[in-house]
């Protein structure tokens, strides 16, 4: 049995999830990573880590927002004999107009960006307890200011922030709970992507007025992983995009 530290990351499979793996790997983690529909990345990803460092890196496949999969799990995972980091990662984002959105888009988001954290936090606090270890949700700049055109999502995030302080309290002293809110850091995608106007204003309003990288956001995880006396702070790494109503 690996006497490494063991780290949760959701959401693992690509963009600023990857990133996290492939950092906490590096600092000696061994990880279970998770994913929801990016198969054959989450495989590439894991392939390459176990490569790296030998049996070190597990795949657990499961769509967060749906209850039924999350227990399952979380049954998967109570199996594990020590767990000492999980990552709240995964999260959906797409525009929610409020006379367009729809009680799907509600449990959509609600229960992938909150509830899925929420439960899964809970049932393996016991294995963080027995190792001193810790939670850390990724949260959003838009918990504070919510992003226009997206009303659940900055709800959904919004929670989130909550929750992180909610569960410092809860958990203390034996688990550390933080976040990290990102700002400009990779641009979305899909039906939310951004155009070229609408991302010079983001930056105009952002102090370092540049986007930050994923290596931002692992560095930041890296940190509150190893804080031994930081618990209950969302910290923004955000280029100063927060300081801006």
């Amino acid at each position: 049995m690996s006497t490494r530290p063991l780290a949760l990351v959701t959401g693992a499979a690509l963009r600023i999830g990857a990133t996290i793996c492939e950092r906490l790997h590096d600092a000696g983690y061994d990880l279970l990573l998770h994913y929801r529909h990016s198969a054959e990345a989450a495989t590439a990803l894991s392939e390459q880590l176990n490569q790296r460092r030998g049996d070190s890196c597990r795949l657990l496949q499961c769509d967060l927002a749906n209850l039924d999969e999350l227990q399952g799990m979380i049954d998967t995972l109570g199996t594990e004999t020590r767990l000492d980091l999980l990552v709240n990662n995964a999260s959906s984002f797409y525009p929610t107009p409020v006379d367009q959105a729809t009680q799907d888009d509600w449990d959509q988001l609600i229960n992938s960006n909150l509830r899925a954290p929420f439960f899964l936090s809970t049932a393996l606090a016991p294995q963080l307890k027995h190792n001193s270890g810790c939670i850390i949700n990724l949260v959003d700049i838009h918990a504070e200011r919510g992003l226009n055109g997206y009303p659940i999502y900055s709800i959904a995030k919004a929670g989130l922030k909550m929750m992180t302080h909610s569960m410092a309290k809860e958990l203390a002293p034996n688990v550390r709970v933080n976040g990290i809110a990102p700002g400009p850091i990779l641009w979305p995608e899909a039906e939310a992507a951004l155009s070229e106007a609408a991302r010079e204003q983001v930056l105009a309003k952002t102090l370092l007025r540049r986007t930050g990288s994923p290596e931002d956001i692992a560095q930041a995880v890296l940190y509150l992983a190893q804080a031994d006396y930081v618990t209950g702070q969302v910290l923004a790494v955000d280029g100063g995009r927060s300081l801006y109503s």
